[in-house]
């Protein structure tokens, strides 16, 4: 992990409009542009946070928080249409068939408000919470994911979502009437050659007179193809009165210069409009620009915090669906006599499927509706939820296709065409794939936590280990440490996990006992702290490079994230007398598999085969192994691994096709 900077101490990387391919930086300036854009205070309570620091406070997640009445009733109101709307008027099948969501579909979306579910109702949209826009995701996805993907890409990342938070009062009232009803956004971001890395962006926008002109590649630009709306990240070469930096634009898609080249087709959601754009000498009015100059990484990340819950909602309704099939599949498909959700090695499955789905119900719930009250901040955990519900739903998804057998890995057209039902199975394993890499891959995940995770650290000894600090700064940083650890460590020796009746309110007469696993995620709370203190003062400086250990950190925080979120659900649904006894024993199968989980990890940490596969890596790139490649015959096609992004005029067909 980096040490912490602010942001006027992140490198300057400045380019020319000359300038061609992404800026050549180094690794450690790479890292300082992105710490410089995160969220540098803790200005609210995290539980998630705490949780890593072995705190464990349960008081903010329970009782449960609740939307408010109104906004139960404006959300129901819209779900039981859009309902309707997805029952009578999307064809899924057809969709995946075609590749291509039909124009009468958007429009009957439109008509419905569906692209203003998040803009508030003074600008036309529906002013649905986060807790219901996450529901009609999940149900819309559950019908067409190449929709879901279209309505989270155009609300959770799109122009709406910056513009609510950081644009001003015009920007407002000129865009999101048009976003609440007509207009279709996207977020451009990616390039052929920077994923992660923002600090390579080469996307520039050169200030001219009262307008910015946009030279640049965008990649995998999902919704792209049919926008109407662009919010593009570009950077700002330092100049006399301009601050530069990397700074986010709405850009109207049909100016002139901007070429779509092409629409991308992939393994999965293949009705999804993405694809690659170039801008060429794009004039873009200053008054478009979103916060200021500098700012545009911050603006995404902040988006990204609440955007990242529209991901993981879907993906609970990929669990749900799993959980309807493997249910119905079960009872009637018999082996030996008997149906084989009656066998101990398919029963094991569906009762993975039922529990995970519901935790993962839960951790979606909880961090929406912690988003909705703004009471807490909930980076740590949206980002744990996308991060648990994309890995989940995937193991999720392939058990189903296993308890499937043969018809899971069917399509749904050729089932049909032999008179079984049209179940499609191996499209949902194809469609679910991508929300790992989908808005932070796995990997990146692991490491966005993990830096927050340890945030607490880095702010008080972070310059005992940054080589950049003086002695003078490493003695006061020690100075502080240790009164800081004088007071921290001490509290991870004990605490109400190891009292027999703490949380009894989690052992109500006549349910299954969930206290026994809060008083176990309280402990182990304490004990991922002290590892993950114990190995910073391993590895020091080089705790950054060791990114097995950090993922495994993440994952166990994750599963203790969930199993705390399985338990207050259950308890607020006993509370409300909705299916509380069945809820209680969901999460208490799915605690118990999740500490097994948790203790595989634990001996993950110290015990694995990090420093040797860091060895056959080396030896692989090195050319060692070419041997064990030999017997095959490579059937990828010829051209570069990353396309040329080199600036300049498109000469391609402009497939851009708006709905309007």
């Amino acid at each position: 992990m980096s040490a912490p900077s602010t942001p006027q101490d992140a490198p300057k990387v400045t380019v020319s409009p000359e300038a061609t391919g992404a800026p050549k930086v180094t690794e450690r300036e790479a890292r300082q542009v992105a710490e410089a854009a995160r969220e540098q205070s803790w200005r609210k309570p995290s539980f998630a946070k705490e949780l890593f620091l072995g705190r464990f406070r349960l008081e903010l997640i329970h009782p449960h928080p609740l939307p408010a009445s109104e906004d139960v009733q404006r959300g129901e109101e819209f779900l039981a249409k859009l309902r309707d709307f997805c029952e009578t008027k999307i064809d899924g099948a057809l969709i995946e068939r075609q590749a291509r969501i039909p124009d009468e579909v958007i429009e009957g979306l439109k008509d419905l408000g569906a692209l203003g579910m998040k803009i508030d109702t003074k600008y036309g949209g529906l002013g649905l919470t986060q807790v219901y826009y996450n529901k009609a995701l999940a149900l819309v996805g559950s019908v067409s994911p190449a929709i879901g993907a279209l309505l989270s890409a155009h609300q959770s990342i799109g122009v709406p979502q910056p513009l609510k938070i950081f644009g001003t009062q015009e920007q407002k009232e000129k865009f999101l009437p048009r976003l609440a009803r007509t207009d279709i956004s996207a977020f451009l971001l990616t390039e052929p050659d920077v994923g992660s890395d923002p600090a390579r962006l080469a996307t520039t926008a050169v200030p001219d007179g009262d307008d910015y002109v946009l030279d640049g590649v965008k990649l995998w630009t999902t919704n792209g193809v049919v926008a109407d709306l662009l919010v593009v990240m570009a950077r700002v070469p330092r100049s006399e009165g301009h601050k530069g930096g990397i700074t986010a634009f709405v850009v109207e898609a049909g100016d002139e210069g901007i070429t779509v080249e092409n629409r991308n087709a992939f393994m999965g959601l293949r009705g999804i409009e993405n694809g690659v754009t170039r801008f060429h000498q794009v004039r873009v009015p200053a008054a478009n620009r979103i916060g200021p100059e500098g700012a545009g990484l911050k603006i995404a990340l902040t988006t990204l915090n609440t955007g990242r819950l529209s991901l993981p909602a879907m993906c609970v309704g990929a669990g749900k669906w799993c959980l309807k099939i493997a249910r119905e599949w079960s009872a009637v498909r018999e082996q030996w006599g008997k149906p084989v959700a009656k066998h101990e090695a398919v029963g094991a499955k569906i009762s993975f499927i039922a529990a995970t789905t519901f935790a993962m119900e839960a951790v979606v719930d909880l961090a929406s509706q912690m988003a909705d009250e703004d009471r807490n901040d909930i980076r740590i955990e949206a980002a744990l939820a996308k991060l648990y519900g994309s890995e989940m739903s995937w193991l999720i998804a392939d058990e189903l296709v296993q308890i499937r057998g043969g018809r899971g890995f069917e399509t749904a057209e050729s089932l049909a065409a032999r008179g079984e039902r049209a179940v499609p199975t191996e499209q949902l394993l194809r469609d679910l794939r991508i929300n790992r890499i989908f808005e932070g891959s796995t990997e990146i995940m692991h490491l966005l936590i993990a830096r927050e995770a340890v945030d607490a650290h880095l702010s008080v000894a972070g310059d005992i280990i940054d080589p950049d600090k003086s002695l003078g700064d490493k003695a006061r940083a020690g100075a502080a440490a240790t009164a800081f650890y004088a007071r921290w460590l001490p509290k991870l020796v004990a605490g109400p996990g190891q009292l027999p009746r703490s949380y009894a309110e989690f052992h109500p007469r006549g349910h299954t006992d969930l206290s026994v696993h809060l008083r176990y995620v309280e402990r182990t709370s304490r004990k991922l702290a002290r590892s993950t203190f114990y190995a910073m003062s391993r590895w020091q400086g080089r705790m950054e490079t060791k990114q097995g250990f950090l993922g495994r950190v993440v994952d166990i925080g994750a599963e203790l994230f969930a199993m705390s979120a399985a338990c207050v659900r259950a308890e607020l649904l006993r509370r409300t007398g909705e299916h509380g006894r069945e809820a209680y024993r969901l999460a208490d199968a799915f605690c118990r598999q999740s500490r097994i989980r948790v203790e595989e990890l634990f001996g993950r940490l110290w015990t694995n085969t990090d420093d040797l596969d860091r060895s056959v890596v080396k030896d692989v790139l090195a050319g060692s192994y070419t041997w064990l490649e030999e017997g095959v015959l490579d059937p990828s096609g010829d051209g570069p691994w990353i396309a040329d992004a080199t600036p300049g005029p498109s000469t391609r067909e402009n497939v851009h096709r708006p709905f309007r």
